[in-house]
C-alpha cells in the first residue's frame, strides 16, 4: 500500500513539503484513541530481538537516525514503527533555520536523497522540553552540533550546552562534526581540533553523569584520518562511533548528471553509499575494542543490508532515506529476517 499509493502521492511534492505533511498527519492520526496500539501490532518491534549496547536496553538493533525527528516532535508516535531507538537532532545551541530552499532532493532511480539542510532546528531548550515529557521508554539519543555562526574556535562551547541541555533527557549522545552542510565543521574531524573538542565536552558529561557518548563521522575520511580518529576514541575512552554521516562524494550514482548539477551541493544519503559506509564500518572494527559500539548508518534499506553491517563489525544499525522509500512496514520487516 505504501509504494502503491502513499509514496507517489508524496513524491508529488518536494521532498521537504512531504516530510512536513507527513509529520502532520502522523500527529494528527495519533490523538485518535487507539491509533498508536494498531500501529505497535501492525509494525511494532518483535521480541527475541533485544540488545545491550553500551549499557542500555536496546529493544533491537534497528534505529532511527538523527535528520528525521530534529526537534523531538514526533519520537513518542514513531516508537510505535518497531525502531529500537530514535536518535533526536542535529539540535544546536540557538534556533537556525537552516539553509535555503529548496534544499532537500530525492534521486528515485537511485533510491537516494541529496540534503543541504543546515542543522535547521529549534535549539536545545526547546527539544528538552519536549523531551522531559516523553511518554516511551525507548532509547533516545541526542544528537548535537554548533549552530552556523559560532567560529570554530568556539565551538566547544556549542557542544558543551547541548550536554548541558540534554543530559536529563537523553539516554546518549552523538557529537555531530560531519555535516558537510554547515560551513568549515568538518574541518573539526582533524586531529588537534577534534581532540580537544571531545577531550572538554567529555569531560563535562562525566561531571554530569557519564552518559554514552559517540562522535558522529564522515564516510569521505582517507584512512589516515580515520587511525587519527581511533585513537582519539581509544585515548578519551569514547563510548563509540556513528558511522557514517552524508557524503559530498557523487560516484556510482545513475541520475544524471545534468540533474545532479542542477541540484548543487549537499549530503548524498541512500543506497548509494551503503558500500562505503561498510567500509568504514569494518576498518574501524579491526582497530577498536570491541566494547567500543560502532552504531552503522548509511545505505541500510533492506535486511540484507543490516545483517552485512552487523557482520562487519556494527553493535546497531541505524535507517533514513531507506525509511523514506520503504515505508512503515520497513523495520519490522527487517526484524523478521535478522
Amino acid at each position: 500500500m505504501y509504494k502503491g499509493l502513499i509514496r507517489p502521492l508524496l513524491f508529488l511534492m518536494n521532498a521537504e513539503q512531504a516530510h512536513h505533511f507527513t509529520f502532520a498527519t502522523i500527529k494528527l492520526f495519533f490523538r485518535i484513541p487507539g491509533v498508536y496500539w494498531l500501529t505497535n501490532s501492525l509494525f511494532g518491534s518483535i521480541k527475541g530481538n533485544e540488545k545491550k549496547v553500551m549499557g542500555l536496553s536496546f529493544r533491537n538493533p534497528v534505529g532511527l537516525a538523527a535528520g528525521f525527528d530534529k526537534d523531538a516532535k514526533l519520537f513518542n508516535e514513531l516508537s510505535a514503527f518497531g525502531f529500537g531507538f530514535i536518535e533526536i537532532g542535529t539540535l544546536t545551541p540557538i534556533a537556525q533555520e537552516g539553509n535555503p530552499k529548496p534544499r532537500l532532493f530525492r534521486l528515485v532511480e537511485d533510491e537516494s536523497v541529496i540534503n543541504r539542510m543546515g542543522f535547521n532546528n529549534g535549539g536545545f531548550d526547546a527539544a528538552a522540553l519536549k523531551l522531559a515529557k516523553r511518554k516511551t521508554d525507548i532509547v533516545i539519543g541526542g544528537n548535537i552540533g554548533k549552530n552556523k555562526l559560532t567560529p570554530n574556535e568556539e565551538a566547544i562551547t556549542d557542544y558543551i550546552k547541548g550536554v548541558e541541555a540534554l543530559h536529563g533527557v537523553v539516554d546518549y549522545f552523538v557529537v555531530n562534526v560531519s555535516s558537510p552542510n554547515t560551513p568549515n565543521l568538518r574541518e573539526l574531524q582533524q586531529k588537534k581540533p577534534l581532540k580537544a573538542l571531545l577531550q572538554e565536552v567529555q569531560q563535562r558529561n562525566i561531571e554530569l553523569g557519564d552518559k554514552p557518548l559517540l562522535l558522529k563521522i564522515a564516510p569521505d575520511l582517507n584512512t589516515h584520518q580515520l587511525d587519527d580518529i581511533i585513537e582519539i576514541v581509544n585515548e578519551l575512552k569514547l563510548s563509540g562511533i556513528v558511522a557514517t554521516n552524508t557524503t559530498i562524494s557523487r560516484e556510482g550514482l545513475t541520475t544524471s548528471k545534468v540533474q545532479i548539477e542542477a541540484i548543487g551541493p549537499g549530503g548524498l544519503s541512500g543506497k548509494v553509499l551503503t558500500k562505503r559506509s561498510t567500509e568504514v564500518v569494518r576498518y574501524l572494527r579491526s582497530k577498536l575494542s570491541v566494547n567500543t559500539a560502532i552504531i552503522a548508518v548509511g545505505g541500510v534499506s533492506t535486511a540484507e543490508d543490516a545483517r552485512e553491517k552487523l557482520e562487519a563489525g556494527a553493535d546497531l544499525v541505524q535507517v533514513y532515506t531507506g525509511f523514506l522509500y520503504e515505508g512503515p512496514a520497513m523495520v519490522r520487516k527487517m526484524l523478521r529476517s535478522l
